[in-house]
């Protein structure tokens, strides 16, 4: 799992790591756009398949609340069978939105400490010359300020060698200790996926129970997501219904079928599978204050300008503010993962659009188009 935030170009140096042509085909029919007019969902969703990515699903929910499903393209190249409507992907780092929501729970029960130091709550754990717990506090792992080096950074750069492979949280740590830290606590801003590694285990000291079940009983029973999971050790399927995920695979020169792969090294930075419905519904209740009290959902909201992120984008404690280009402002994260591309965000009004795409982006222009459908959805009339 890389930066979901970051750009293209930016987002291979950080990559953990002609093709098919695919005709568009949705579970929801639209016209198409006249003159002068913007073009509807399905329309847009449409453009997004081909080369890059095989298939497109996606939820848009309006002010009303009703919310719509499309689909694109196909769902396996193989069968080509069709993109299931609202199926089960792995939204990646969206996983480290709901970790945020259980540290900051915690933080309301008065359990956590934001700024306190993380040597509290695991000590020993980190040391050396990528950081030291005694100076390292829990909001800046919640922000990408810690300065601790991403793990993925160092991962092999071929999945497809490494996709059965179980990790520990602590196996990726480690392998982030070995190296410098990007900068002192608090002086910079770098995503890093090690820190929400940490907060995971942080969140297992202090509550005596793993990430997942927090999660699981905190945040997706409690937000009523019935379509949201965290597999569990040894699961590396993705549920049914649900497109086919692909990768590139250099021997081949093409995108190859990467579906099924073992998660555990996204852990708390991007192991959680759900629907675009359910990424809506989440964060439609996070922003409704029925997964945090008020003041926490404040310092949830509290952003830092970064480098790297997409123009006009802030980061808040594990959640994304987005200047949309009507002028309003949402708010969301997104994901990578080998197979699976969201980006997704909601606004305090009701609004609220996920997509999901079969593949990573492998240009600039494929990602900017994912975030573009989004922005459409979010300031359509």
């Amino acid at each position: 799992m890389v930066n979901p935030l970051i750009s293209a170009k930016a987002r291979r140096n950080l990559a953990v790591c002609g093709l098919v042509t695919v005709i568009a085909a949705g579970a929801a029919t639209a016209p198409a756009a006249s003159a002068g007019t913007a073009p509807g969902p399905q329309e847009s969703l449409g453009k997004l398949v081909g080369k890059e990515f095989p298939g497109a699903l996606a939820a848009v929910r309006g002010r009303d609340g009703v919310e719509e499903n499309y689909t694109a393209g196909v769902g396996d190249l193989k069968t080509e069978q069709e993109v299931p409507v609202d199926g089960y992907v792995r939204i990646g780092s969206n996983t480290k939105t709901f970790v945020a929501t259980v540290v900051l729970q915690l933080v309301g029960e008065g359990r956590v400490k934001l700024d306190a130091p993380i040597e509290k709550y695991v000590p020993g754990l980190i040391r050396g010359k990528a950081g030291d717990g005694r100076e390292i506090t829990v909001r800046q792992l919640l922000q990408h300020t810690s300065g601790l080096p991403n793990y993925t950074a160092f991962m092999h750069d071929d999945i497809f060698e490494i996709r059965h492979r179980y990790v520990e949280a602590r196996d990726m740590i480690d392998r982030a200790l070995r190296h410098k830290a990007d900068f002192a606590p608090g002086k910079g801003w770098r995503y890093s996926n090690t820190g929400y590694l940490v907060l995971g285990l942080i969140v297992q000291k202090v509550t005596g129970r793993p990430i997942a079940e927090e999660v699981t009983r905190r945040v997706i029973e409690r937000a009523g997501l019935t379509e949201t999971y965290w597999p569990g050790p040894g699961d590396q399927s993705v549920k049914e219904p649900r497109p086919r995920g692909y990768a590139a695979k250099k021997s081949l020169g093409e995108l190859a079928d990467i579906t099924e792969l073992d998660p555990s090294w996204g852990g708390a930075a991007g192991q959680i599978i759900g629907t675009p419905s359910d990424l809506n519904r989440f964060y439609l209740a996070l922003l409704d204050g029925k997964l945090l009290k008020p003041t926490q959902l404040r310092e949830m909201k509290k952003t830092v300008k970064t480098p790297d992120l997409f123009p006009g984008w802030e980061y808040g404690l594990g959640l994304v503010k987005m200047k949309l280009s009507c002028g309003q402002v949402a708010w969301g994260h997104g994901g990578d993962i080998d197979g699976y591309e969201t980006r997704n965000a909601a606004t305090t009004d009701g609004r609220a659009a996920a997509v999901a795409v079969t593949a990573l982006p492998s240009s600039e222009a494929g990602a900017k188009k994912v975030i573009d459908f989004v922005d459409a959805m979010l300031c359509a009339k």
